[in-house]
């Protein structure tokens, strides 16, 4: 790659054009194995300065607010309690302005780079509700000034706590106007609540509103959780898929030769070789013990190991830049574990013994990941803890190429950004612009679940070749300010907003959707929907059957599916 050109793809692009679907995947999957999505280098810097300016502003805000002293007196206030309340709402506050997860061109976002507060603070914009005919006053899918305005109140109460004066603490009456602005966002719209990460962040904003002597433990809680639903949600088939396609887009690991080494044989052969499998697996073995060790011990020698052992673990997770870009989160986490459980490693969990406060958490950071889990379908994968877990709810969405049904999406949709080609269309040619988006597209058949992907793609369409594929991934983070791995941003409920907007011809936009695999289910249900005339097809795809596959399936394969009764064989 170079500085500010993408890696030339290993083909003779008009050649390559010429294939089928499947056989445009398969060289772009294989050079992923080795190289990773291949995005110029001036890209991984501009995510460095982004954390730079993260981390730099929010210690210059902390120290200039708190009343604790300047930078450089910074060893004798770092682990004072404001500082890690400010630490919370500084987070908060840059992920939901757009500036965190999500951003820049990893999530292929080009111009503008950021959503965020770009679609939020932008009237007429398409919102969605999380339970519209439930809630009252939720109903609808158009933004309005009433929600402009709660969103820039979250964001006012946000600047007020972060700017407030003072060593002792926060006002527990400004946290919970906060708190309740941040309900009534997401009952609004789901996403800017989730985007604001609520599920890692909320829960720190309820621990404020109880007496400061909680505080240390409770937060401890709130984190082992954390680490212990992720770990929990690794156990499955899909996540060996998921470390070995983030470990081959590490930047600073250059050799090819450990790259191939996470695959049985490559090129032919991309399914996790034992060494991608055992990095899983280390992976989740670290990410059960060491929490547990951090919150067992009272700190010494074991609990300094456990430390540097989760520091490690959060800066191996920042430097393979995963595709999501959740940079700042492992940063946060990172000083969370040296304050929580480096400095206050030897607070007795016994600290912790408000009834109504151990009542109010334990709903949130156990019961909604469990069910979460078992009722994937109802849940965010955030809040359910599947941060890496490669078991996530994901869509393709298929235009019509004749009819140019992909552009009319800038025609009739109010929105902070262009559709992908015409933002493309600033930087590069139109060849290898459409190499860049079937990039994206092979780096989704690399995931288990993609297989099933690939192969719904021949139920959706009678003919591939008319359509331009997309990641839903791209239509939410274009339409809705926002993506971040969830696919309930872009399934049936946004493809209904759009269709009201819009109005598509029957078979002008289909849209396969695959829900998250249920616990203790060896099943995922898909589900094949056309703009104009809505369900046409679901059924279910059984895991193990994506497990065995290759990413491009094969030249006439058709992937094993179980329609529900009454729905075309």
């Amino acid at each position: 790659m170079g500085f500010i050109s993408p890696s030339e793809p290993p083909f003779e692009i008009d050649e390559w054009r010429g294939r089928s679907y499947r056989e445009r995947l398969k060289p772009l999957a294989q050079d992923w194995a080795v190289n990773g999505i291949g995005v110029p280098q001036a890209v991984y810097l501009l995510y460095i300065v982004k954390l730079v300016v993260y981390a730099g502003g929010g210690l210059l805000l902390i120290s200039a607010t708190s009343d604790l002293g300047g930078l450089s007196k910074i060893g004798d206030w770092w682990y004072q309690p404001v500082v890690f309340q400010k630490a919370v709402v500084w987070t908060m506050l840059w992920e939901a302005l757009g500036l965190g997860a999500g951003s820049l061109p990893l999530t292929l976002r080009f111009s503008p780079m950021v959503g965020g507060f770009l679609h939020w603070l932008r009237p007429g914009t398409i919102r969605q509700p999380p339970w519209p005919g439930k809630v009252p006053l939720t109903g609808g899918d158009r933004r309005t000034i009433f929600d402009v305005v709660i969103y820039a109140a979250f964001v006012i109460f946000a600047l007020h706590l972060l700017v407030a004066s003072g060593a002792t603490g926060f006002d527990p009456y400004w946290v919970a106007g906060l708190l309740a602005i941040l309900v009534a966002l997401g009952l609004r719209d789901k996403i800017p609540f989730l985007a604001a990460r609520a599920e890692v962040y909320g829960p720190f904003l309820l621990i404020f509103l109880f007496p400061a002597d909680q505080m240390i433990v409770a937060a401890q809680f709130v984190v082992f959780c954390i680490w212990w639903g992720a770990a929990a949600s690794k156990l499955n088939r899909h996540f060996p898929f998921v470390v070995t396609v983030m470990i081959s887009n590490t930047p600073w690991n250059r050799s090819r030769w450990a790259k191939r080494k996470l695959y049985r044989n490559h090129p032919e052969d991309l399914l996790p070789s034992r060494v991608g499998e055992l990095s899983a697996h280390l992976g989740t073995v670290i990410e059960f013990t060491l929490p547990l060790i951090l919150i067992a011990s009272s700190g010494g020698t074991i609990g300094t190991i456990a430390v540097a052992g989760m520091v490690i673990f959060h800066l191996h997770i920042l430097s393979t830049f995963p595709l999501a870009v959740p940079l700042e989160w492992n940063v946060f986490m990172i000083f969370g574990v040296f304050f929580l459980f480096g400095h206050y490693g030897d607070v007795p969990l016994s600290t912790l013994d408000d009834p109504l406060l151990i009542i109010c958490l334990a709903p949130i950071i156990v019961g909604i990941p469990i069910l979460g889990n078992f009722r994937p379908d109802l849940v965010s994968f955030l809040p359910s803890m599947r941060y890496y877990a490669g078991n996530w709810a994901t869509s393709q969405w298929y235009f019509n190429r004749e009819k140019g049904s992909e552009a009319k999406l800038d025609e009739h949709i109010t929105k902070a950004a262009k559709t992908l080609p015409v933002q493309l269309g600033k930087f590069y040619e139109p060849e290898m612009n459409e190499v860049l988006l079937h990039k994206g597209l092979a780096f989704r058949s690399m995931h288990s679940h993609g297989r099933a992907l690939v192969g719904l793609g021949d139920r959706a369409v009678d003919e591939i070749e008319d359509y331009d594929v997309r990641e839903g991934e791209t239509i939410a983070g274009m339409v809705c300010g926002y993506n971040f791995g969830d696919g309930h941003f872009h399934d049936h409920r946004l493809l209904a907003s759009i269709q009201s907007r819009v109005g598509y011809e029957p078979g002008e936009l289909r849209v396969v959707t695959l829900e998250s695999q249920p616990a203790a289910d060896p099943v995922q249900r898909y589900r094949i929907y056309d703009a104009a005339d809505g369900l046409i097809e679901q059924g279910t795809v059984r895991v193990a059957d994506m497990v065995v596959r290759q990413p491009w399936l094969g030249v006439g394969e058709s992937f094993p599916v179980q329609p529900d009764p009454g729905t075309p064989d």
